[in-house]
């Protein structure tokens, strides 16, 4: 079978088209049908924005398989296995239960409930991990309630862990896509590195699930036209978990054995997933992070692990000084760092100059990350070419009392800020979006 590069294109480019169209159309039906809830304390967004995006992104999805299925080299994947069906209809039911969500509000318990479903019809089509390989112990195979039950558990951490990442405009999606892309790397070797047709469904849904994210990306960037919702978060989310479990449970680590040569080759071509579904926790490492902290944080309040709060990760940049833009382009660069640098470590693991390159990258990752925290200072000869606030002249004229008393009194206004109504008349429903960012929690000095 020649590698059908120019098919996967061809996918990812009609998926992306797709749901680049669809969104439009479907953003004008969330505004007549009033899925624009009200403003909420914990939202970064100032004006009410519609949601049921994913509703592009299903149509978006059911356009790829569609075209996949047709193709000459990618239609063996439908005719030698149930998962791409099985991915169909586990998507189907999140997608109803997060428009459900979207227009009307779900209790926690029962879209979790909604969640574990879905997840067991994909298990009933045959998409389940059969088996783990753990180090010291070998490949273990799985009794069908323990593959069952494991399944499921992956499934709704991924779920949930895309869902709490979705709070900035473009986070969730971008931070998807990149994952998507690290995990179609992954699974394009296993395929044509060691011909296991196994993973030929995990690099299909991959592709996909790059040009979902490709497509809903224009519309959802810094100040987003339209929101993903649940119906969108849930889906990629799911799409992610089935390649997953797809990569992870079902090629056998003794056939890979067999197709790298030898026990030492298949032990390095296996290392991602040597601890139990390593790569694909890892590929949505910042997400899972998220996730954890949230319940640590809520259950140490005393509250509920589905409470909402102001505290995920991006609120945090937020917070210290970073805009709404570059809080996202930190996000993005840490999933990348993670999810490829995973990647070429399993690629390569005996290279020092890989883990020499993360460590570095890591290391400007940082910088970056606390910049905010430390105000440049001009020399006295150099005053005169830097921006008037970084002179050692205009910071001393400034009254310290008086800048802390204004900072505690946009404090204030802020806290007692009143929702803004959605309705139809929304400044973010019909016409332009104001384009002037409200600065006043961030305090940046960008």
């Amino acid at each position: 079978m020649g590698q059908p590069v120019r098919e996967y294109l061809l996918t990812l480019c009609v998926t992306a088209a797709v749901t680049y169209l669809l969104t439009g159309p479907v953003r004008k039906f969330a505004i007549a049908a009033g899925a624009m809830p009200d403003i909420r304390a914990r939202d970064v967004h100032r004006e009410p924005t519609p949601r049921l995006g994913g509703i592009a992104m299903f149509g978006g999805l059911c356009a790829g398989l569609l075209v996949a299925s047709h193709l000459t080299n990618l239609k063996s994947v439908f005719e030698n296995s149930n998962e791409p069906r099985a991915l169909l209809s586990g998507a189907a039911l999140i997608w109803i239960l997060g428009v459900l969500d979207d227009k009307w509000g779900v209790d926690a318990l029962v879209k979790l409930g909604g969640q574990m479903i879905a997840a067991g019809v994909m298990v009933l089509q045959g998409l389940t991990i059969l088996w783990i390989p753990i180090p010291g112990v070998g490949t273990v195979s799985l009794t069908p309630m323990q593959g069952t039950l494991l399944t499921v558990a992956l499934v709704v951490i991924t779920i949930n862990a895309v869902n709490f990442v979705d709070g900035l405009d473009g986070l969730a999606s971008g931070m998807v896509c990149i994952a998507a892309a690290a995990f179609f790397m992954y699974a394009y070797r296993m395929w044509f590195g060691y011909g296991i047709e196994a993973a030929a469904p995990a690099t299909l849904f991959s592709v996909v699930l790059m040009g979902m994210c490709l497509g809903f990306l224009p519309h959802n960037m810094h100040p987003a036209r339209i929101f993903m919702g649940d119906s969108g978060s849930m889906l990629i989310g799911l799409v992610m978990a089935a390649g997953a479990v797809s990569v992870t449970g079902q090629v056998d680590p003794d056939l890979l054995n067999l197709k790298a040569g030898g026990l030492r080759e298949a032990t390095h071509a296996m290392v991602p997933v040597y601890i139990p579904l390593l790569l694909p926790l890892t590929v949505i490492a910042v997400p899972v992070a998220d996730l954890i902290l949230a319940i640590v944080r809520r259950t140490w309040k005393g509250q509920s692990p589905f409470a909402a709060d102001r505290g995920h990760l991006h609120h945090r940049l937020l917070e210290i000084g970073h805009s709404h833009s570059r809080a996202v382009l930190i996000m993005y660069f840490w999933s990348a760092l993670i999810a490829f640098g995973a990647v070429a470590y399993s690629a390569n693991n005996a290279s020092m100059w890989i883990v020499l390159g993360i460590v570095l990258l890591s290391a400007v990752g940082l910088v970056l990350l606390l910049l905010p925290r430390f105000t440049p200072r001009a020399p006295q000869w150099a005053e005169r070419m830097v921006p008037p606030r970084y002179r050692r002249l205009a910071r001393a004229v400034v009254d310290p009392a008086g800048a802390a008393a204004e900072a505690e009194a946009a404090a204030a206004a802020e806290e007692e800020r009143e929702p803004v109504p959605a309705g139809i008349n929304g400044a973010t429903a019909i016409g332009d979006r104001s384009r002037f960012v409200d600065r006043r929690r961030a305090n940046s000095h960008h």
